[in-house]
């Protein structure tokens, strides 16, 4: 009977084995397609956002979580019966090992001692002719004087015994780090020879002519170590012509620095005050001298005639030495200065340049004020006009590494391009093209040939439809992409289905048709997933309305599903073992619901 519990039962138990098999269909399908396609996720053209990350967790009221807290190190004193902890920093400076090699281009390290034996070398620049000229070292001050010059004399000589022997070096392509090759290898150099040189102990000479400075001369031929930390500042600093302005107002100081030491000499040799011109001896002796010394070297004038010979010939090598210092000053500050401004002289000369060109052809001022504004946003915001300009020089390798960091984030969350070849993403990374387009600018129109692709990198762009063709349908911040199924279209391109305006200043990256058909060229397999993908966008863009969203309105009589494959057979297989089994019973049960249907 149909409205016996039998008859229920039966009707529920056919019912969940066909949900079981439908299933079963489904995921033999997505099984199916991962082994075809394994990183194939989703049928959707953009990977959804991953959820945020949790909050970290509430650290404990008394500060740092009880994970993070530093371990401190606990020392029992016994003189006192107490115990100390030790700060982290003692534990961390009581485990910390010397390098075996140090790399001289980017070690941080290295560049801070270079400074220490930069200011050692510098005291000996600036203090042993003060101290030769000027009665600054006296009787009850030597052993200050004295304390410092070995001091810097120490760090002379660690820079030798330490760091230079440890310095790598490249040889036959080769970077060198074995600790007998570097020291050979230093010892051969020609700074080996000057740090010998400027360490010469010539102070024992005290004993015989007293503590005269100009024997600490030879600690100013370290100089090559002045110079290694300019190229290690120019090379971290990211304004590194400051740094050169900087040093070179500073070569102009040690210049006038010395020449007053030279003249406080010269007016001690002739008798201070026994001419108007040498100094009289009032006030203070440096600042007067340096005075004097700023207005002959620059040639300001007005210093009294000198007297005698020696101070005509003095003052004859004054002035040609500060003409011609003077005048290397100046080209060096003028090379410095168009070093700095180099990239806005080559902007504003191709601005002039473009302007000139539309005031010839007689170009409306609308036009002409778009072109001063794009030219204005992309230097100010790129700090250049084209971003391949700058990576032409560098090696094929560079270029890749600096795209990859650039771009790769963005383009593998594509999802036209998951699952291709690795090394084809690469390739496809060098061929971007970053383009600026101002507010209200058409990134595309509707009708167009579809050729690139588009990538938001900075801003935000509109898609417009709608009967006007004005009607926002959406807006594509950073990280979108729009036009990717173009590149793979038959026939010449696929055809722009909208509009696609710039919503303010928009920084987009470009993948033209061309450069992809090229580069898939070499990547046959990726080449069809690609293919295979676009053809699956193509037609879920293409379904209609009703497909898309279901069926239109319930059916009064539904129709009756088939029955699974997978269930057809099982029943065949019962007929080959006859009446035995669970499935040849639910073989004969499903006969009598037909025939009690029927």
């Amino acid at each position: 009977r149909i409205g016996s519990a039998t008859s229920l039962s039966s009707a529920i138990v056919n019912t969940r084995l066909q949900e079981l098999v439908k299933l079963f269909r489904e995921r033999t399908e997505k099984v199916k397609e991962k082994l075809t396609d394994p990183d194939v996720s989703s049928d959707d053209e953009s990977p959804t956002a991953s959820p945020p990350p949790p909050p970290p967790p509430v650290p404990p009221p008394g500060g740092e979580p009880a994970g993070d807290k530093p371990v401190e190190e606990e020392h029992y004193c016994e003189m006192l019966c107490c115990t100390f902890k030790y700060p982290p920093w003692v534990h961390h400076l009581k485990n910390y090992q010397f390098p075996s090699s140090i790399d001289p281009f980017t070690n941080l390290m290295y560049v801070l001692w270079l400074f220490f034996v930069v200011m050692a070398w510098n005291w000996n620049c600036w203090l042993i002719p003060v101290r030769w000229a000027f009665p600054y070292q006296t009787p009850t001050n030597i052993y200050l004087w004295l304390f410092m010059d070995y001091l810097c004399d120490l760090i002379y000589l660690l820079d030798i015994l330490v760091f230079q022997t440890r310095l790598q070096f490249v040889q036959g392509g080769d970077i060198i780090t074995d600790k007998k090759a570097m020291k050979e290898n230093y010892m051969r150099s020609e700074r080996f020879k000057m740090d010998v040189v400027c360490l010469l102990p010539l102070d024992f000479f005290y004993f015989k002519v007293g503590v005269n400075p100009l024997l600490r001369f030879p600690r100013c031929l370290k100089y090559l170590a002045f110079f290694e930390f300019n190229d290690r500042m120019e090379a971290i600093l990211s304004k590194a012509y400051i740094y050169r302005v900087i040093r070179t107002t500073a070569y102009l100081l040690y210049c006038l620095h010395v020449n007053s030491c030279l003249y406080y000499w010269a007016s001690d040799y002739e008798g201070l005050g026994s001419t108007s011109w040498v100094y009289d001896g009032e006030g203070n002796s440096y600042i007067r001298c340096y005075y004097w010394a700023v207005k002959t070297l620059i040639t300001i004038g007005g210093l009294p005639d000198p007297k005698t010979l020696f101070e005509i010939v003095f003052q004859l090598l004054n002035y040609f030495t500060g003409v011609f210092a003077f005048s290397v000053m100046i080209g060096q500050m003028r090379d410095v200065v168009g070093a700095a401004t180099a990239g806005q002289t080559y902007y504003r000369s191709c601005m002039d340049s473009t302007i000139k060109y539309m005031n010839s052809y007689r170009i409306p001022k609308i036009v002409q004020n778009r072109v001063k504004t794009w030219y204005e946003y992309t230097w100010h915001s790129q700090g250049m006009l084209d971003e391949s300009e700058l990576l032409v020089q560098l090696p094929d390798k560079m270029r890749l590494d600096i795209a990859i960091e650039v771009n790769y984030n963005i383009v593998s969350k594509v999802a036209l391009f998951q699952g291709c070849d690795r090394q084809m993403i690469f390739d496809m990374l060098k061929r971007l093209r970053s383009v600026v387009y101002l507010p209200s600018d058409y990134v595309c129109k509707k009708g167009e040939i579809g050729r690139e692709m588009y990538i938001i990198q900075a801003g935000q762009v509109q898609v417009l439809g709608g009967p006007d063709g004005k009607t926002v349908l959406v807006t594509l911040k950073p990280g979108s992409v729009f036009g990717e199924i173009s590149l793979l279209a038959a026939g010449g391109g696929n055809r722009r289905t909208a509009n696609v305006v710039a919503h303010g200043f928009a920084n987009l990256f470009i993948l033209d048709k061309k450069d992809l058909n090229e580069i898939l060229v070499h990547y046959p397999e990726s080449q069809k997933l690609l293919r295979k993908k676009a053809r699956k966008m193509l037609k879920n863009n293409n379904k209609p309305k009703d497909q898309k969203g279901g069926p239109a309105g319930p059916l009064i009589i539904p129709t009756k599903p088939d029955t699974p494959k997978l269930f057809q057979a099982a029943l065949a297989a019962t007929r080959k073992m006859g009446d035995k089994g669970p499935l040849a019973r639910l073989r004969w049960r499903l006969k009598e619901l037909k025939a009690m249907e029927a």
